[in-house]
């Protein structure tokens, strides 16, 4: 239920979400998240070895090579999934739209820590797609040792933010997908960064540059990608999901999610079919403008209440 407009909050936009606990419990936390922090990385290095010798079988069937490797995308990410939600007894309500299972979709979201992706992964694991999520992510990654090897194996797009030279490669990794029929939910940060206060005064001084709304809660949203996607993969996929993810406690790290001190996340999700989007770049570019507008109106209730608007759909 939506909260009475005089139920105010106390915490502050992009504030930073503080821990609670002090003494023994907090050391009993800090111990916790060390030690599942520990297991993540050991098993991540040890997946990405398995990943490595699954090159052998690349030559002679990338069916086989792209199985294998989903089933090891799916084993880690759904452990990652198991200590931020089940082990934490992280509380997830979902509002909005529900989708169905196994569909194959684009995936775009607000971005405001690097919790936000075992966030979307709640949803992913419902949904029977978390192995099958690829991502956008910064070219240098790549040459990481876990994360970036892991994502190198998945179909991953590695880009340069250099639209000259991106384009040549996000087309090739698309046909790819195309050719070989590979699910896929498709995420995409369209934001290009995490928000914080200094880069959301720099997107209000674009926006007002442009002609275009202000934002308070959001960043101007970067077009190109998207557009690329919808072209590159309109015939694969079946719809965009739109996520906005609240904190109602604080934006937490990726650690203080590890650690369990996350006591409670909101995913507002939006389903639109891929025939209901335009046909050209531009009315797609401005398709996406109105879509953070509104993710902005979502985010100015959610700071102010602590909830989206409406009724929860699921709380798990």
């Amino acid at each position: 239920m939506t909260p009475r407009p005089d139920k105010k909050r106390t915490i502050a936009k992009h504030q930073k979400l503080n821990s609670p606990y002090v003494g023994l419990v907090k050391a009993w936390k800090i111990l916790k998240g060390s030690f599942w922090g520990f297991w993540l990385i050991t098993t991540l290095l040890c997946l990405n070895m398995v990943q490595t010798m699954s090159l052998v079988v690349f030559p002679f069937s990338q069916r086989i090579f792209r199985a294998a490797n989903r089933w090891m995308a799916n084993t880690w990410w759904s452990f990652l999934v198991y200590v931020v939600e089940r082990k934490s007894k992280l509380k997830v309500t979902f509002w909005g739209e529900k989708v169905p299972e196994r569909e194959n979709a684009i995936v775009i979201s607000n971005h405001q820590c690097m919790s936000d992706i075992p966030s979307l992964m709640t949803l992913a694991i419902r949904k029977y797609r978390i192995g099958d999520l690829k991502f956008f992510v910064k070219d240098i990654l790549k040459y990481v040792p876990g994360v970036g090897w892991g994502m190198l194996f998945l179909d991953c797009l590695f880009v340069k933010r250099d639209w000259l030279k991106d384009k040549s490669s996000i087309k090739n990794t698309f046909s790819a997908i195309r050719t070989h029929s590979v699910p896929i939910w498709l995420v995409s940060f369209l934001e290009g960064t995490r928000i914080t206060a200094s880069k959301l005064k720099s997107s209000q001084a674009f926006a007002k540059k442009q002609g275009l709304w202000q934002p308070s809660h959001v960043l101007i949203p970067r077009t190109k990608g998207f557009v690329a996607s919808i072209e590159g993969l309109r015939d694969h996929v079946h719809a965009i999901y739109d996520l906005t993810i609240g904190y109602p406690d604080g934006i937490p790290s990726l650690m203080q999610s590890i650690m369990g001190l996350v006591p409670a996340l909101h995913i507002h999700v939006r389903r639109t079919d891929i025939k209901d989007l335009p046909e050209d770049a531009d009315s797609l570019s401005e398709w996406v403008l109105e879509t953070f507008r509104s993710k902005d109106n979502l985010m100015a209730h959610f700071h102010e209440f602590g909830v989206f608007q409406g009724e929860p759909m699921e709380t798990a």
